[in-house]
């Protein structure tokens, strides 16, 4: 923490991806409600959604074979990873960080993106102000080349090709996040897609990178999208009447 404090600011304005602000925001959450911050996104998020398996430290509350394992980690921790979390910085920080260690079955994590998708309400409640999740959910620094939201990732600001961080067919309004072990989740308002890939690319170890050299969740993403365009082609058709010889 002391060293993230004490890091300097770059002199140009220039895209780089760090974890330290998500680091810091559990301390400055916890000084402003004078709580627990797990406890407190419990109360007020995951168990009012029903989301109930998404947790810190899960293996403080489920059975090992209901965890899926992560990294053989013999640098770090000189064990497999199983039922915490695999980020060091965030297994440092006991498992609980703004930036990595909650864990969540895809129904669950569907909840929560879900009420992101519509701007902050669910199932009759609202959670988040809307205004504040359009403001967090928008490219915030175009003219810097930089595609980011406010904690979300957004589409390349020009589609590059398969390589490409989302599928062609995500709007410039959609909106997600991609994890470090291969998780993928995303939101696009323009159709109502909610697309939740789960995986542990780096079992056993961090080196297998096939998920990303086959581009394997952009491209089911784009499958989905070709669905919703087929579908939506089709309903044209019935709507417009057809022309006699």
């Amino acid at each position: 923490m002391e060293g993230i404090r004490k890091s300097p600011l770059r002199d140009e304005k220039k895209y780089v991806y760090s974890d330290f602000f998500f680091m810091l925001a559990p301390r400055v959450v916890e000084r402003l409600i004078e709580g627990d911050f797990a406890s407190y996104l419990q109360k007020n998020f995951y168990g009012p959604l029903g989301a109930t398996t998404v947790t810190y430290n899960p293996f403080l509350n489920y059975p090992a074979n209901s965890i899926v394992p992560t990294e053989n980690d013999f640098l770090f921790r000189h064990k497999p990873v199983h039922g915490t979390v695999h980020d060091e910085n965030a297994a440092m920080m006991k498992g609980i960080s703004g930036h990595a260690g909650l864990f969540a079955n895809a129904n669950d994590l569907a909840k929560l993106m879900q009420m992101y998708l519509d701007m902050g309400a669910y199932g009759g409640d609202r959670y988040i102000r809307e205004e504040t999740l359009r403001e967090f959910s928008r490219t915030q620094f175009p003219e810097n080349d930089n595609r980011r939201a406010l904690g979300f990732d957004k589409p390349n600001l020009k589609y590059v090709g398969v390589n490409n961080n989302t599928a062609e067919g995500a709007g410039p309004n959609s909106f997600g996040h991609t994890g470090f072990t291969g998780t993928f989740a995303w939101m696009d308002p323009d159709t109502g897609l909610l697309y939740i890939f789960l995986s542990n690319r780096v079992t056993p170890t961090r080196e297998n990178t096939r998920l990303y050299q086959l581009n394997t969740r952009t491209q089911i993403q784009q499958v989905l999208y070709d669905a919703i365009a087929a579908e939506s082609a089709r309903i044209e058709r019935l709507r417009t009447p057809s022309s006699r010889q």
